[in-house]
């Protein structure tokens, strides 16, 4: 890493991150500062930047999709758009617009590129939700061991024993 490079990163203020630190990012980190800024360590950066470079440059440009659903994050999918010459979807998408051939709208894109930090939220609802299904369904199975209900004795068909039954009729009539 090169002062020409470091100078970029101090104009275009991509060394400072945010005051949250997920485990994930935690390698990525240089410091915190006083005000509990973490800094982004340059030197690591400038290597995922390259790797994201060379996975651009392998690619169509038209077959680039750059989305960020956030207002902070469009500019930046504007001027990625203007510069190479991408797909720019800043805002909202149509649902099954990646994965309907029907759709007027559909689009598929060999490198889609999306805010992480969307997606990271997307992912987080995901599992909230994941983890409210099995308090339901915890709550409901404990009900049913504390209320179980009557288990009725059959006995063997050979033996001849009337079983009550219910007219199917009466169940098709309410249909």
């Amino acid at each position: 890493m090169n002062e020409e490079d470091v100078l970029q990163f101090l104009a275009a203020e991509t060394y400072s991150g945010g005051t949250n630190l997920d485990f994930q990012m935690e390698q990525y980190i240089y410091k915190k500062k006083s005000d509990g800024i973490y800094s982004i360590n340059m030197k690591r950066t400038l290597k995922k930047f390259l790797l994201a470079a060379c996975a651009t440059v392998a690619t169509e440009n038209p077959a680039i999709s750059a989305m960020s659903f956030r207002n902070t994050g469009q500019p930046a999918v504007l001027k990625l758009v203007a510069a190479s010459g991408a797909i720019s979807i800043a805002g909202h998408v149509t649902p099954e617009s990646f994965t309907n051939q029907i759709q007027a709208a559909f689009r598929e894109p060999r490198l889609p590129m999306r805010d992480p930090e969307e997606t990271e939220k997307k992912e987080q609802a995901t599992a909230e939700n994941f983890v409210r299904k099995e308090e339901f369904q915890g709550e409901w199975t404990s009900l049913a061991l504390e209320f179980p209900a009557t288990q009725l004795e059959v006995a063997d068909w050979s033996e001849g024993t009337r079983v009550p039954s219910v007219p199917s009729q009466r169940f098709c009539s309410e249909v």
